[in-house]
């Protein structure tokens, strides 16, 4: 980790070094990356102390509220000399001694997937720790500027991050409403800017699961052979044709229903 994250630094020359502690899926879970960290919690913190000593880059780290159980209240049971508190309470704190410029926090655990509701209030109680002075970032079920508001407004957080909201519409993020063909305009600028920055092969591979699951196409009729369409497409100019297929497609008045 440490070797890692020294050639970024000096490769990349990023803004911030993120260590990612929050990832649940299987392959990187189970073998105790990502959020399988939260199962050895002290290699989880020295890991963090040697990259934070070992860069001049600021560090940051996501993670999960726990493994399992998201109000346990016995942090003891995984993180030696700690309270009993809240496991992501103490967990902070000692994320935060280590020397981590930020934290963001996704309100679940990892046996929670991503299902259920992400749990705000263990964000909140971490944000209004009195020890904690490091910005806390809220993450989890963030769809609209309202969800946003309400996290500002409600839990005190310093930021919010949004990530499966995203998919299919990356104008998430825009104050301004953007028309039909504005969007799918926004779409191909994704699908161009991948390429472009990758190469064709995988930047349509990064982008077409995005297209597919777009709410743009919600509502034409027959859509889901042109969605598999999407999901196959594997030349720039296929997948770019099907998109202003859908253009036309969804300008197209669509017949009342029951007719």
């Amino acid at each position: 980790m440490v070797e890692a994250a020294k050639i970024v630094e000096n490769e990349a020359h990023p803004d911030v070094i993120d260590l990612n502690f929050g990832c649940p899926v299987k392959k990187v879970a189970g073998k105790g990356a990502g959020a399988g960290m939260l199962r050895n919690v002290p290699l989880l913190l020295d890991i963090t102390d040697k990259v934070v000593k070992a860069v001049n880059t600021p560090v940051t780290v996501k993670t999960r509220l726990g493994w399992d159980v998201p109000t346990m209240m016995d942090a003891s049971l995984t993180i030696p000399g700690a309270d009993h508190r809240p496991f992501i309470v103490e967990l902070a704190e000692r994320l935060q001694d280590r020397g981590i410029s930020a934290l963001t926090i996704h309100g679940r655990t990892r046996s929670q997937m991503y299902t259920g509701d992400a749990d705000w209030t263990l964000i909140g109680e971490v944000k209004n720790n009195p020890k904690m002075h490091i910005p806390i970032i809220g993450n989890g079920d963030i769809k609209t500027l309202e969800d946003a508001d309400n996290a500002f407004d409600k839990y005190g957080v310093d930021a919010v991050m949004i990530g499966r909201a995203t998919f299919g519409q990356p104008w998430i993020f825009s104050k301004t409403p953007l028309t039909l063909d504005e969007k799918i305009d926004v779409l191909e600028e994704q699908l161009r800017i991948n390429v472009e920055r990758i190469d064709e092969y995988r930047g349509i591979i990064h982008t077409r699961r995005h297209l597919a699951s777009s709410p743009v196409f919600k509502g034409i009729p027959d859509f889901r052979q042109t969605r598999i369409a999407m999901l196959r497409a594997d030349k720039y100019d296929d997948l770019m044709a099907i998109l202003e297929e859908c253009r036309e497609r969804v300008r197209a008045p669509q017949p009342p229903k029951g007719e």
